[in-house]
């Protein structure tokens, strides 16, 4: 019975068995260990290290990269090319007219060929220069002047609206205006102009008017012509320019009721507008 007893055998229990395989073998050869830290460094308390680098000194982290923003630039307003069309066609059109104008005066000179006027003066006569008591000077001038067209197929249209004038020294004696006429071709026409004035605290330039004439025997005036015409090609008349003339004259002396010798005379010519 005893033997009974001690021969029984029990059962195996799985379950202690796979938990006694789980049980590491203390007599196994171990395997190394890699240290969670390498030698030489030191472990924060705080935790990694690299952790806390900052981006651009972590080397596990991407590198930054600086982005420059695109800017979007805004298209042209339809106002702006608007008015460059229009600027454009502007300019165009007045270099066309220009050209047209400059094409039209070619073709007339080289028709006509015309010539500038002639304009001398051939006599001068004082009636009246003189001082009165509250030292004003009165002066009146006859003058003569010859105009002359040289042109075969050009006419001129003397207008109103002209003034003559006098000068010494920058000091008007006397004015006056021309008639209007009309001088045809080849024409040659006299024109008296009578021209008075009338001049203020005179008596400084009697007294140079006469110094002058004692020094040299010339007292030398200036006569200027402002003449508004139009110019006739053919049967096409131009629009009104402006004729001026300025001449230079040499006299013996102003006096009033004398002979006066016109010692020099020079005319120059100009159209202005």
């Amino acid at each position: 019975m005893d033997m009974a007893n001690h021969q029984k055998i029990h059962p195996l229990n799985m379950s202690s068995r796979a938990h006694d395989d789980q049980q590491p073998d203390v007599e196994a050869p171990q395997a190394p260990t890699v240290p969670l830290v390498p030698r030489g460094s030191s472990k924060s308390d705080k935790g990694d290290a690299a952790a806390h680098l900052l981006p651009r000194d972590n080397p596990h982290y991407p590198p930054f990269q600086r982005t420059i923003p695109v800017i979007h630039t805004k298209p042209p307003k339809e106002r702006s090319s608007c008015c460059c069309r229009f600027l454009c066609w502007t300019l165009s059109l007045l270099f066309l007219l220009l050209l047209l104008i400059g094409v039209v005066a070619g073709i007339l000179y080289l028709v006509f060929q015309p010539k500038l006027p002639k304009y001398s003066i051939d006599r001068l006569r004082i009636t009246q220069f003189n001082l009165t008591n509250n030292s004003s000077l009165t002066a009146t001038f006859a003058v003569t002047i010859t105009a002359r067209n040289p042109n075969k197929k050009v006419g001129v249209y003397y207008e109103g609206g002209s003034h003559i004038s006098v000068w010494y020294t920058g000091t008007n004696l006397c004015q006056g205006s021309l008639p209007r006429f009309y001088q045809g071709h080849r024409n040659t026409t006299v024109l008296n102009v009578l021209l008075s004035g009338q001049t203020n605290d005179a008596t400084t330039l009697i007294t140079s008017l006469q110094q002058q004439q004692q020094q040299t025997g010339i007292i030398p005036l200036n006569l200027r012509v402002i003449q508004p015409v139009r110019i006739k090609f053919g049967k096409l008349k131009i629009m009104k320019v402006k004729f001026r003339v300025r001449c230079r004259l040499d006299v013996d002396n102003l006096a009033a009721n004398n002979a006066i010798n016109i010692r020099n005379s020079s005319c120059k010519f100009r159209f202005g507008l």
